[in-house]
């Protein structure tokens, strides 16, 4: 056992190369952020211009039926009432009818040029 000389065994270490994958990856996950945050940014810019958009686009809309209403109101009032006219009576005796149900609509009765129905 004297001829037989100590050989030190090397490890390899794995240290160096997972600390250098760990920073990979921590830079591409803060890039990963980064990109998200830049979208979601763009997002928020294009939801709000289309907002505005539609915003715009009702405006416009509830003029041109204030314009139509009004246009009809004063043609309307220019127009002589046409004469009633007669209806024949049936020959037959009228049929008791139930009353029509209430509805109970969300507009007053009449025609109120200031007001008018949106719907989406």
């Amino acid at each position: 056992m004297a001829d037989e000389i100590a050989v030190p065994v090397k490890k390899h270490s794995m240290l160096p190369v997972l600390v250098v994958l760990f920073l990979l990856a921590y830079g591409m996950m803060a890039m990963l952020i980064v990109e998200q945050g830049n979208t979601i940014e763009a997002q928020k810019l294009l939801i709000r211009q289309l907002f505005s958009d539609s915003a715009q686009l009702s405006a416009l809309k509830g003029k041109a039926a204030r314009e139509k209403a009004a246009a009809a109101a004063g043609k309307a009032q220019t127009m002589p009432p046409a004469a009633p006219q007669q209806q024949a009576k049936p020959a037959t005796p009228p049929v008791a009818s139930k009353p029509a149900p209430k509805l109970n609509t969300r507009q007053a009765p009449g025609n109120d040029v200031r007001r008018m129905l949106v719907s989406i």
